[in-house]
């Protein structure tokens, strides 16, 4: 099926399908599509701008390249951190865009092929449906990698998909599980065989959902998004700003960049 590209950055790509299908494409995979403050910022306003319009009636998500679906933020979009309102600030605003995809009323499809990781598996988390290939990893190894944190509302949204015992087992061992273990989880509702056409696949979901009544579609996930318990961003404030604000995170930056093993000191 041809696309038509109706606006592109180079970061990040905007298409409009066939049947009110709109696909957004995260196009770094020399990053592993690492998110850089701007793309997050365009993956929100296209959310806002999809809310509105009427010809979009699904939205697939999906990382270029056969690497990654997304592998959270770009840590040099950290270096410049300097004071704790920067760490309360940068929470707020990628909760701001996660919330959106979450608010959005167009049903929304993660198309994973690769690596998870991170805000890439927060972004995941959000959508509606997440199907992936067989060769994805999905997880959050940020006790291994930067020694930052969740928030509290990805928190929340972890917990409800697999469980608080679960969670906790996968990032305190920061470990990616793989596709089959994901689908176990209940991180995935589907995985594609080996050798199936992802996007392939994943337009056919796209199709079939959008076929639907929409305001059933809509009423059912403002329902379930109402009845998901909510937590205050303030009421971890002090955890973001105990981890973002620490010689470990700084550590955990240079090591990362630096590529060698980060030497923790828990302070």
């Amino acid at each position: 099926m041809d696309a038509k590209v109706v606006d592109t950055q180079d970061d990040i790509l905007f298409e409009r399908l066939e049947g009110g299908i709109a696909r957004v494409t995260f196009n770094r995979p020399q990053a592993r599509n690492a998110f850089t403050f701007a793309m997050y910022e365009r993956l929100g306003q296209f959310c806002a701008e999809a809310a509105e319009d009427p010809e979009v009636k699904a939205i697939i998500l999906t990382g270029a390249g056969d690497k990654a679906f997304a592998a959270g933020t770009d840590i040099n979009q950290f270096r410049a951190f300097k004071t704790p309102q920067d760490a309360i600030d940068y929470e707020a605003r990628i909760g701001k865009i996660l919330s959106a995809i979450e608010a959005c009323p167009k049903p929304v499809i993660a198309a994973i092929n690769g690596a998870c990781t991170g805000g890439g598996g927060a972004i995941a988390a959000v959508s509606d449906i997440r199907i992936a290939t067989a060769h994805s990893r999905y997880g959050f190894p940020i006790a291994k990698t930067l020694g930052n944190i969740l928030s509290m509302a990805s928190f929340s949204r972890l917990v409800t998909l697999i469980g608080p015992s679960r969670a906790k087992e996968m990032i305190f061992t920061a470990r990616l599980i793989g596709a089959d273990e994901a689908l176990q989880a209940g991180l995935l509702h589907e995985v594609v065989p080996e050798g199936g056409d992802l996007q392939a696949r994943a337009l056919e979901v796209a199709t079939t959902i959008a076929g639907n009544a929409p305001l059933t579609l809509r009423a059912t996930k403002e329902a379930i998004r109402r009845l998901a318990h909510k937590i205050s961003a303030e009421e971890g404030e002090d955890l973001v700003l105990m981890c973002y604000m620490s010689e470990d995170f700084r550590e955990g930056m240079d090591a990362f960049l630096n590529k060698r093993p980060p030497q923790w000191k828990g302070r």
